[in-house]
């Protein structure tokens, strides 16, 4: 049986007409499903008798269950079970400009960055729409506000997952929908050339997020082995068409790795990589795990990386840290569980 969230507004007027149906009433179950929250079709009262039936007949309300729940200040971070057993996570983060959602598009994720968690443990599937919709369904009703901003950065690589992660960002950027501005809404990948050149194309504003960090091919693909497959000098020349077309600035996600890509060094080559690119830096403090051998650069020499950056004209940030009490490394706490029980 086929969700109901898993459906754009066009697909379900589509299924209306196939259903000898009115297409106009995509938009009233639009707004039954995403407005008001209603938990059965039964709840759709001024529907019909005869659409309600079809609907029941075609369609499940399944929402994700929660496992566990972790919480620090201003952090919550979410273990999902799915409907056929496996888990995902997502994190809930409170900033001064509203509330970001950070969601996964994968159970498990295939490329192997040796400093992260989710690729410790092998992609098992792709997450379809609903489940997606369902984490920012589900986390909405928890905390009882709207969250504001969503980021697909959680477990998985969204461009390996393009036409379901497209999809779904139909779904939460329709008004009449989740209603989230496409401007609120970044995909972050490690590098999927084919994935970027498709995504050119989009309509809308959504935003770029590439997972750099590493100014040169030899250390990215030390630690990232999708470099081996799509290399730098094709990377920056992909993202630059990308900003052409789209006049869109790009980010650059940049871990902070101790004695592996943090030296000055490092910088000033990072640097001369971005020159003259609409783009900003964020550098992330590696958030360390028991089970990879990485540590977390100094707050010392993160500023010295950061005051190169500076000093050659590239808008840098530094991320800010959450959660200390919670599994903060992406994928940590659905390894933990697995492995831990």
């Amino acid at each position: 049986m086929k969700n109901i969230y898993n459906f754009t507004q066009g697909d379900l007027g589509n299924y209306l007409l196939e259903n000898n149906d009115k297409k106009y009433r995509a938009d009233q179950i639009y707004e039954f499903l995403y407005k008001k929250r209603v938990k059965s079709f039964d709840e759709m009262i001024n529907i019909g008798k005869k659409t309600i039936e079809l609907l029941k007949n075609d369609f499940s309300m399944f929402k994700i269950k929660l496992i566990l729940k972790q919480e620090d200040v201003n952090v919550k971070k979410y273990l999902f079970e799915l409907i056929d057993g496996q888990r995902i996570e997502s994190v809930l983060m409170i900033h001064d400009y509203g509330i970001s959602i950070c969601i996964s598009s994968q159970v498990g994720c295939n490329m192997g960055c040796k400093f992260c968690e989710s690729g410790r443990l092998k992609k098992v599937r792709n997450l379809e729409p609903y489940e997606m919709v369902e984490q920012i369904l589900y986390i909405e009703e928890d905390i009882k506000k709207r969250i504001t901003h969503i980021v697909i950065m959680g477990i998985g690589e969204p461009f390996d997952n393009y036409d379901n992660v497209m999809n779904f960002i139909k779904i939460v950027n329709n008004p009449k929908g989740i209603d989230i501005g496409s401007r609120h809404i970044t995909i972050s990948t490690c590098g999927i050339i084919p994935g970027i050149e498709k995504f050119i194309n989009e309509p809308g504003q959504v935003n770029l997020a590439i997972s750099l960090h590493a100014p040169n091919d030899k250390l990215r693909e030390k630690i990232m082995p999708i470099a081996k497959v799509y290399k730098l000098n094709d990377l920056m020349d992909t993202i630059k068409k990308y900003i052409e077309k789209t006049n869109r600035r790009v980010t650059f996600e940049y871990i902070m790795l101790k004695d592996i890509n943090d030296s000055k060094e490092n910088a000033q080559e990072l640097a001369k990589l971005l020159k003259g690119i609409n783009c900003y830096v964020n550098l992330i403090p590696y958030n360390e795990t028991e089970n990879i051998e990485f540590r977390r650069t100094n707050n010392k020499d993160i500023m010295s990386f950061y005051d190169v950056l500076k000093k050659n004209k590239v808008n840098v940030t530094i991320r800010k840290e959450f959660g200390s009490k919670v599994d903060a490394a992406c994928g940590q706490l659905r390894a933990n569980q697995m492995i831990g029980g």
